[in-house]
């Protein structure tokens, strides 16, 4: 089943003789419950195609369907409820609100929507990511690990259609970034949670079923991994 399509997907920066054109006539599609890596050099455009397909840019041109919806035929209220429902995002430096605790970053999806926790998905998630210790901290008493967790669970609270995470081991160390990237993993696989990851790290990209590369703000090459 096809969950994510983009179509044509161009962003240009500018106008006349100073455009910049980030990306370029962008085309893939991402199937249910897949893991794919996206990977390119600094300037690529891999970070403006994940802006777009986050719901945080709109494009100059083409489509950006998540679960058959053309995210940018909504307008700006419809595309924040849609973007918050059904994309996960995890940033690299987490993005947790400071005065909230991990169990309240971690539900504000949630509670943004007016939707009542669902407990035991709750309690699973968390006990997954060895949070239940944790639920009344603050980020600033968490290390940088576990405030990724949280930005995980965050991501993961509202069985979101995709994931999409952004060098989610750029600020960690390498026993971190590891169990960073097996949790990942594991949401992937035992959850069928689709997972698309921008990164510059071949380590984390040899672990996906697929890797697209970006270059010049174009496909450079789409390979299957692991069927």
């Amino acid at each position: 089943m096809e969950i994510l399509k983009i179509e044509n997907l161009s962003k240009v920066y500018g106008k006349g003789e100073t455009a910049v054109k980030a990306l370029d006539n962008v085309s893939f599609s991402v199937q249910k419950g897949e893991f794919v890596a996206i990977i390119g050099p600094s300037g690529s455009g891999k970070s403006t195609l994940l802006h777009l397909l986050g719901g945080v840019d709109r494009p100059t041109s083409g489509k950006v369907l998540v679960d058959n919806t053309d995210m940018y035929q909504l307008n700006e209220t419809q595309l924040a409820i849609f973007r918050r429902r059904q994309i996960g995002l995890i940033y690299q430096f987490y993005n947790l609100i400071p005065i909230l605790t991990v169990e309240e970053n971690i539900t504000l999806p949630l509670l943004l929507d007016d939707h009542k926790v669902d407990q035991k998905q709750f309690d699973d998630i968390v006990g997954i990511l060895k949070l239940k210790e944790r639920l009344q901290h603050l980020p600033n008493q968490l290390s940088g690990g576990q405030q990724q967790r949280v930005s995980i669970g965050r991501a993961l609270i509202s069985n979101p259609a995709i994931m999409l995470a952004d060098e989610p081991t750029g600020n960690l160390d390498s026993k971190n970034s590891r169990e960073i990237i097996d949790l990942l993993k594991m949401f992937n696989k035992t959850y069928n949670q689709t997972l698309v990851v921008i990164t510059h790290d071949d380590r984390i990209a040899l672990q996906a079923d697929r890797i697209i590369s970006i270059e010049d703000g174009k496909v450079a090459k789409d390979e299957v991994i692991r069927p």
